[in-house]
């Protein structure tokens, strides 16, 4: 049986991923809780079933696209909250194969990204406003949750529990091997082993041994002795933890910030409020400095294409990392306290120091007299030269900090600036 840290080894090396929604929801266009947050009925919804045709659906696209962005690994939404499978699944006919797209869409993803190299990762949501079993009235979210005519219709909640294990298997079964299982999400007293989770990771273990897996099925990641269910990441969403995750010991956990390049999960028409790469880029190595990685989500719209404002950000981003990978990839946090004008990232005797201000005469270093052999401005080798300058005679941290001086007023690079200091 593999450990966490055996199984988390590349997934802490690879820092940076690429997270899809997209599914019927993305024809509306509304985000993807359209049919919760609207009380949509199960006719309603039909209308977007009867249409979905992903006549521009192209994954290797999507795939080409990632690994520009310098984007190691990719979490497709198989089946979100709606139900509705982008996998032919033999347990249900609300999937792909039975829309006008006529096929199953998940498989073509999977072959898509394996060819570029990039580590296949499947989300599936363990809440399902589909299923006849799935309970609806009261429920937080569910389109049912205040329809009176749903108030006493039976439910086997077993029944379903049967079907969103079977879907698992299948898709841990059908599509060789699977890197990452985006399980999505526990809630009240809907977590844990209501969802027969234990049961449930065995499985998936027994199919895929290697496999990661998110920490949404419940239990207590953080604590000493957590429950098998309890995931190999933590997965803060839309939020950067502050001191990144530890343990009740105190030791790291591994984890992955999800965030939205705009503020929709699903594709959403009108939502135009684009992060931009600069954002990215200092979100990623905010995340790196905390020992995390980052989860950036596009939405491809109804026909399937990543619009031209989501790939010019991905390409931005993706010239920066292909400079500046090397602060990234492997990285983690560094044992010294935040700089004042930006962030460390460290990989063994390599501390890269993320500039994002530049301040006024040299950038000072706390605590590194002495200690750096040599600097390089990581995008193109440029010799920094380590010096004591004149005006910090007086006026500064002589005794233990260090001074590089950047020539001129502005950074070569207003997003990140990357100085790569080999330390002694």
């Amino acid at each position: 049986m593999s450990t966490r840290e055996q199984r988390t080894r590349w997934f802490l090396q690879d820092r940076f991923g690429m997270f899809i929604h997209w599914g019927l929801y993305s024809i509306p266009a509304r985000g993807e809780w359209i049919r919760g947050n609207e009380r949509m009925s199960y006719e309603q919804y039909q209308v977007y079933f009867d249409e979905f045709d992903a006549s521009r659906y192209e994954p290797k696209k999507w795939a080409k696209a990632a690994k520009a962005a310098g984007q190691k690994y990719a979490v497709l939404t198989t089946k979100h909250h709606d139900g509705f499978c982008l996998f032919d699944s033999k347990l249900t006919d609300f999937k792909a194969t039975n829309t006008p797209a006529g096929r199953d869409l998940v498989r073509e993803y999977v072959d898509a990204f394996r060819e570029e190299g990039i580590m296949v990762g499947l989300y599936y949501s363990i809440i399902d406003w589909h299923h006849d079993d799935y309970p609806g009235y009261g429920d937080k979210a569910h389109p049912d949750r205040d329809n009176e005519a749903a108030k006493n219709k039976p439910i086997d909640f077993d029944r379903y529990l049967d079907y969103m294990h079977g879907q698992v298997k299948e898709l841990l079964t059908n599509y060789g091997k699977i890197d990452i299982m985006w399980f999505d999400f526990s809630y009240d007293d809907m977590t844990g082993e209501k969802w027969r989770a234990t049961e449930l990771i065995r499985m998936i273990r027994s199919i895929q041994p290697d496999i990661i897996i998110d920490n949404r099925l419940g239990g207590n990641i953080r604590a000493a002795e957590p429950e098998e269910y309890a995931g190999d990441f933590f997965s803060p969403e839309q939020i950067i933890p502050p001191g990144g995750i530890v343990d009740e010991k105190g030791e790291v956990v591994p984890w992955e910030a999800c965030i939205t390049l705009n503020d929709n999960w699903g594709y959403h028409a009108a939502d135009k409020n684009y992060k931009s790469a600069k954002q990215v880029i200092r979100t990623l190595v905010e995340c790196v400095s905390k020992n995390g990685n980052l989860l950036l989500n596009v939405a491809p719209d109804a026909k399937g294409e990543i619009n031209r404002e989501t790939l010019e950000v991905l390409d931005e981003v993706g010239e920066w990392l292909r400079l500046n990978g090397d602060s990234i990839y492997g990285c983690k946090a560094a044992d010294l306290p935040k700089p004042e004008w930006g962030r460390y990232t460290q990989n063994g005797n390599r501390l890269y120091a993320h500039v994002y201000d530049r301040g006024i005469g040299p950038i000072y270093f706390e605590g590194l007299k002495g200690k750096i052999e040599k600097a390089r401005l990581l995008r193109d080798g440029t010799e920094l030269k380590v010096e004591v300058p004149w005006m910090a005679l007086e006026y500064s941290d002589i005794e233990n900090g260090a001074f590089i001086n950047l020539a001129g007023s502005r950074l070569p690079d207003e997003s990140d600036t990357v100085i790569e200091l080999h330390l002694r």
